[in-house]
């Protein structure tokens, strides 16, 4: 790590040049200053991903930090999860069927709006080490395209559906006579705060290109997918350990839970924040 210039009220440290940060000095149970928040949030703009060490919170401590981003979301799963609709229970034993995220996603872009945030609490960890998150910077992915792969991408649109994943992947029903989201963004968008390009296509949730033929949608969708996954410059790796939270730009990354600890457990709890507006091309 390398520490970051700029910054009074937190200590920031760079994991990579581009992506991740891991911010020291801040305790987020409590009530932070404007300065300590603002310093916080310029630094994820700046950096993505940010990780906390050695954080004690509980979970209305967990929602009061991430309620200072915005209002919070409620996830498309959670009538199968029950409890807090703000938290998402992230619990993998060697009994689990699957583990949340296991696979390059951004989270829950089947919605209208998704969320801009995500924040994960990690509390235990595998015993024998395992289960770290990758997280990947979708500016760079896009920066990393030809130009004329640009030209050919700005214009489309691509359907996001939540049933992929949550009912195809995991096999859990929508509540009675509802059906998971399904939603419409462009393949290529404009970072609401930044300004700068995002590629917005990920495996966990993108079915299909508007306007294509299916092979060509899957042609092409497979490409951008290989592209992610095989381009490791793109990446930062978060190693959890107990009392760790990590908060994400869900606008600007993905990320992939790595399952390499069974049959140990991990557990955490997630809460995310709603973006303000749909993705813009």
């Amino acid at each position: 790590m390398a520490a970051v210039d700029g910054y009074t009220s937190i200590q920031v440290d760079s994991l990579t040049p581009h992506i991740g940060a891991q911010v020291s000095g801040v305790a987020l149970g409590d009530t932070l200053s404007n300065e300590q928040f603002s310093e916080i949030y310029q630094a994820w703009l700046d950096w993505k991903v940010l990780v906390f060490r050695d954080q004690q919170l509980d979970g209305e401590q967990h929602k009061a930090f991430a309620r200072r981003f915005g209002t919070l979301h409620v996830h498309p799963m959670q009538h199968s999860y029950g409890g807090d609709p703000e938290i998402l229970r992230i619990k993998t034993t060697k009994d689990s069927k699957y583990t949340a995220g296991n696979g390059w996603h951004t989270d829950v872009t089947c919605d209208e709006i998704p969320p801009m945030a995500s924040a994960l609490y990690i509390t235990e960890t595998p015993e024998h080490g395992g289960g770290d998150t990758m997280f990947a910077d979708m500016y760079l992915a896009y920066d990393l395209l030809s130009d004329t792969m640009k030209s050919l991408l700005a214009n489309l649109t691509a359907v996001h559906d939540g049933a992929l994943p949550y009912l195809g992947n995991y096999k859990v029903a929508p509540p009675e006579g509802d059906a998971y989201p399904k939603n419409e963004h462009p393949v290529v968008i404009s970072h609401p705060e930044t300004g700068k390009k995002v590629l917005f296509v990920n495996t966990g949730f993108t079915s299909h290109i508007k306007g294509m033929h299916p092979f060509e949608s899957k042609a092409l969708l497979n490409m951008l997918f290989d592209h992610i996954d095989k381009s490791h410059r793109l990446t930062c790796r978060v190693a959890w350990e107990p009392n760790t939270l990590t908060l994400w730009d869900n606008r600007c990354t993905q990320h992939h839970a790595i399952w390499d600890y069974y049959p140990e457990s991990r557990y955490g709890e997630r809460v995310s924040i709603l973006g303000n507006s749909r993705p813009t091309a």
